[in-house]
């Protein structure tokens, strides 16, 4: 009985010493597998998979694993032509940010200083800079931020409201500039890329990329059109004024307007940079552009209904100003223009854009209705005060 009782409970105890054997040998198995996994594996895998592979420099401590023969180890690789980076190394450091301490008033007529933002790009090492006129419009102080991190001041050079396009100069010398490309030579489908600030100077030379979308594109801003070029590239408040690049690094465009309207995306248009050119040159070396007027005030269709006027065809004289261009000719407050030199006109900016082909000086004819009667005055273009 007592034999028995004894050998029963050292049997479970053998085999407790047994299982414990067991579990304690494949936990060192298990512990010696993974260190191998950890330390052995990564090297013999890489040395097999030629896809596979630590980054040119190798991994800490080691050199040249996983990086093909020839390779560079470490060294960038230079942007190439045709490029977004290419296009932002070239241009980026000639943007500038613009900023505007200009008067405003508020309801009760009172001045206050606000500060408007813009971008705008150096086009000479001696600080000039060609922005957009409505970035730097009523400015009483301004200053430039330059690539190099200096913050400088500058001062209006001239202005032209009506390519809305301006040429300030900088307090300071020696600076990058951009190279200006030709703009009749873009093709839709492009490359194109905008560098400027949008929503202030916290995200200056802001990239973004994108095609030329379209050309000579007629688009209405008050009384005259703007024949601009397309692009789909990001265009934000702030960039005005900055630069449209194409993949040769040079600026065929002045940023200037976006569609903004609910539903409407990647819809910005710039000054072609062969219009910015000669405007830029001659408000250097003039101040200011000279440009042809007639010398009259005008309404369009459906504004000369205002004024108790049913206009078929052709503009309502509103005002011709005394000793202007027109009234000299003979045109009338009143009348309705129907031609000038020729070109049909049928609203305020088809007439500007007819007048603004010519130069002061020109005489041209024009053709007006007088109470259904057709009549033609030579009309000699003065110069448009502004």
């Amino acid at each position: 009985m007592s034999e028995f009782f004894s050998g029963d409970v050292q049997g479970p105890r053998r085999r407790r010493r047994a299982l414990l054997s067991y579990l304690f040998v494949g936990l060192i198995g298990a512990v010696i597998g993974g260190l191998l996994v950890v330390t052995v594996a990564p090297t013999y895998l890489l040395d097999r998979m030629p896809y596979l592979g630590y980054p040119p420099g190798g991994a800490p401590g080691q050199s040249g694993i996983g990086i093909p023969p020839g390779s560079s180890n470490g060294a960038a690789t230079p942007a190439e032509p045709g490029s977004v980076t290419y296009a932002a190394e070239r241009v980026g450091p000639a943007v500038v940010g613009i900023i505007n301490k200009a008067i405003a008033y508020d309801v009760f007529r009172r001045p206050y200083t606000e500060e408007r933002s813009g971008s705008g790009v150096v086009f000479h090492q001696d600080g000039y800079i060609v922005t957009n006129n409505h970035v730097v419009e009523g400015a009483r102080e301004l200053l430039v931020s330059l690539s190099d991190g200096r913050s400088v001041t500058a001062e209006i050079v001239g202005t032209d409201p009506f390519t809305d396009l301006a040429v300030i100069k900088a307090a300071a010398t020696g600076l990058p500039m951009a190279e200006f490309g030709d703009s009749d030579a873009l093709v839709v489908g492009e490359l194109a890329v905008a560098i400027g600030n949008p929503v202030g100077l916290e995200f200056a030379r802001t990239v973004t990329a994108g095609v030329i979308s379209g050309l000579n594109r007629r688009v209405q801003q008050g009384e005259r059109f703007f024949v601009l070029v397309q692009t789909d590239a990001a265009i934000n408040p702030g960039n005005s004024g900055g630069p449209l690049v194409n993949g040769r690094g040079q600026v065929v465009g002045i940023n200037t307007i976006k569609f903004a309207a609910q539903g409407i995306e990647g819809m910005g248009f710039a000054i072609p940079i062969n219009l910015v050119r000669p405007v830029a040159n001659e408000l250097v070396s003039q101040g200011r552009i000279v440009r042809p007027w007639l010398g009259v005030r005008i309404a369009g269709r459906e504004d000369a209904a205002r004024f108790g006027v049913q206009v078929e065809r052709g503009v309502l004289v509103v005002e011709s100003i005394d000793g202007g261009p027109a009234a000299r000719a003979g045109i009338r407050t009143g009348d309705v223009i129907i031609s000038v030199a020729g070109r049909e006109v049928n609203s305020t900016a088809e007439l500007t854009e007819a007048v603004q082909a010519h130069r002061v000086g020109q005489a041209v004819q024009v053709v007006v209705l007088r109470r259904g009667t057709q009549l033609t005055y030579s009309v000699v273009l003065g110069e448009m005060q502004v």
